[in-house]
């Protein structure tokens, strides 16, 4: 196992999530299988109870870890599913240790930091490292670990120290140290200073550390001049002086650590590199991703209605799950953070001009986002401005609480339920909508709530929703949540118009509704933005890009009724001829007449799975083997799949 650790030095916030990732990328790019793992030294066990104001938001794993947003782009980027102990804290570490010494593992030792604590960061590392997180079976070949905070921090110590010992502890040709560091440019002088990286590679060393790559950020790329002068003071080749400047967009990051070699200073480190084959990675579709997203000139503008505006950070996945979705539209995000607070009517008397503003923005907006939150603050506002959205049929997205809201103001303004609220707003409230889930815990906050990976039935194949994510029976997608849809309330919304078109498999925890006739009006009990990447966008957020940019009807009419990518169907992309029409092949996969018998059916591995006209289900058929397709070209592509078809319509039934 080769390891490369990643810290940073001066200031917070230089990036050493992306450098970490980008790396990853290249090494992937490489051949090489990756991992990573995040250290946060603070003694907080996870995330889950940390303010995003103060931490930025909290991202969740398929296991249901609570984890630092930095795993989210290590997922976005590197396009792997990652654990909760892939995020390791001074809490975890701590509360391990201590749990050992009170089973009397330490054989009555005195515990302290050195060696128990460090030895304890060191079995993780290497116990985590081994885990496979892309699907395939096997170890990894590379973990990529970021140690968060700065060099001197008083918290990072017991880390420093313990990633010291696991230099010896693996070998030096296991061990790559990459150090983030700040070259700031003074406004009086002009000049590209090099004094804070020196100070900060110093202190490093002090810890026991050597530098085996520096990567400088800077406005600008960096003088040779200066970096000569880091190369001389830091002692550290000029060649292993990566500078990570600014640039449009962080898909251009990659490329850019390729561009300087840093995949080969890393694999020579490791002993990986042979000169009779010099490794290039293949970045053709980060650079396409990046040089497209900076040609786009046509803007989507989207209205973000949340409590944390005033930090980006704290909705960090939702806007780059939006972003991923643009792209893929052909057309340039155009964000505008609404607080929701700003759009209620104690805020006219408070702050007439921000109450005015935020009024001005909703209404400029293509399509207006809600996303998840906490607490009655901006709850209001909230709903107002799904009541902006649904009056006036501008595209609308809830996101768990935004699906929450969505319900309490279909309820008030349509059901006539003036008090219709929350419970979490308001216990009191005598047409409760929004209920607390019956087996929470409510004195206990961290690591109490739905978390993680959870299966959404859905109900019919005629809503938006199985046309987005092209499926027929279930999707699987992340949550975090505490309240749900009051289910004694569904048959009254439901008659008045509101659909839950997707529920858990109780029937009874509504996770996706719709209203028909509306553009798009859609709400999801779940977190989509988690599972976004950059060639995969999320298809709730797709559609709401789709439909605010005009595009939506065009897609779901697709080429033969088959749903493809707004990109797909501008460049006519040519699909494989998988799909047969009465026994011939054509070239496009279109829905098929079977004799008058079957609406439409699919061909994969020897079967034709069809579905009757008369029968809410499926049947099956052998059939003779036709051209293999993708997956996604297919609804049912093995015969386990037919069985869960067939499982699925017998629970229905």
């Amino acid at each position: 196992m080769k390891y490369v650790i990643v810290t940073g030095g001066v200031v917070s916030g230089l990036g050493k999530g992306v450098t970490a990732s980008s790396i990853g990328v290249v090494l992937k790019g490489c051949g090489l299988r990756v991992t990573s793992i995040k250290i946060d030294p603070y003694l907080n066990t996870d995330a889950g109870t940390m303010s995003p104001f103060e931490h930025g938001e909290v991202f969740v794993l398929d296991d249901g870890g609570e984890v630092d947003l930095d795993l989210g782009n290590y997922e976005r980027f590197l396009d792997i599913t990652l654990t909760k102990d892939n995020n390791l804290t001074t809490g975890k570490i701590y509360q391990s240790v201590i749990d050992k010494e009170r089973k009397g593992d330490y054989l009555g030792k005195t515990v302290q930091v050195v060696p128990h604590i460090t030895n304890a960061i060191q079995d993780w590392i290497e116990r985590v490292a081994k885990i496979p997180v892309d699907g395939r079976e096997g170890e990894p070949d590379v973990c990529v670990i970021e140690l968060g905070g700065t060099v001197g921090d008083i918290e990072s110590m017991p880390f420093f120290e313990a990633l010291s010992q696991f230099h010896d502890r693996v070998g030096a040709e296991n061990f790559c140290l990459v150090h983030v560091s700040l070259v700031p440019v003074l406004g009086v002088v002009g000049e590209q200073k090099s004094k804070p990286t020196q100070h900060s590679v110093r202190e490093l060393r002090a810890l026991g550390l050597t530098p085996s790559l520096l990567a400088c950020r800077s406005a600008k790329p960096l003088e040779q001049s200066t970096k000569d002068k880091i190369s001389q003071f830091c002692h550290v080749s000029a060649a292993h002086i990566l500078n990570i400047y600014d640039v449009p967009n962080i898909w251009h990051i990659p490329p850019l650590l390729r561009d300087q070699n840093a995949h080969l200073a890393i694999l020579k480190k490791f002993n990986l590199f042979s000169p009779s084959k010099i490794p290039h990675p293949e970045l053709g579709e980060w650079e396409k991703m990046a040089d497209g997203c900076d040609k786009l000139t046509v803007p989507v503008a989207i209205a973000m209605v949340g409590k944390y505006t005033g930090l980006s950070d704290s909705y960090l996945s939702v806007i780059k799950a939006l972003l991923h979705a643009a792209n893929a539209c052909s057309r340039k995000l155009a964000l505008t953070w609404v607080a929701a607070t700003d759009l209620e009517d104690s805020a006219k008397e408070e702050n007439p001009a921000a109450h005015a503003k935020a009024w001005e923005d909703l209404k400029s907006a293509d399509g207006v986002l809600v996303p998840g939150g906490f607490g009655d603050r901006g709850v209001q506002g909230k709903i107002l401005a799904a009541k902006y959205a649904r009056e006036n049929k501008v595209p609308y997205l809830g996101i768990c609480l935004g699906l929450q809201i969505a319900v309490i103001e279909f309820a008030r303004s349509v059901l006539g339920l003036k008090d219709a609220n929350s419970t979490e707003f308001d216990e009191a409230t005598s047409n409760p909508c929004v209920v607390f889930m019956p087996e929470v815990n409510k004195h206990i906050k961290g690591g109490t709530m739905r978390l993680g990976a959870r299966r959404t039935f859905l109900q019919t194949t005629d809503c938006i929703s199985a046309k987005l994510y092209q499926q027929e029976l279930y999707i699987d997608e992340r949550h975090r949540h505490r309240y749900e849809v009051n289910p004694e309330m569904v048959d009254k919304l439901e008659a008045a118009g509101l659909k839950f078109v997707g529920k858990d498999e109780t029937g009874r925890r509504m996770e996706i509704m719709e209203l028909p006739g509306h553009p798009f009006y859609v709400g999801v009990q779940y977190h989509p933005e988690f599972k976004s990447r950059p060639v995969k966008p999320s298809a709730v957020f797709l559609g709401l890009v789709m439909a605010a940019s005009g595009q939506m009807e065009t897609y779901l009419k697709g080429d033969g009724g088959v749903l493809r990518t707004p990109y797909e169907l501008s460049t006519k992309k040519a699909l494989p001829k998988a799909v047969y029409q009465n026994g011939h092949a054509n070239g496009v996969v279109e829905p098929v007449k079977a004799n008058g018998t079957c609406n439409d059916f699919w061909e994969a591995g020897g079967w034709r799975i069809s579905r009757p006209s008369s029968v809410k289900g499926y049947c099956t058929q052998t059939h003779r083997q036709f051209t293999k397709f993708t997956p996604h070209q297919s609804r049912y592509a093995t015969p386990l799949r037919i069985l869960a078809c067939l499982s699925q319509l017998a629970r229905r039934i």
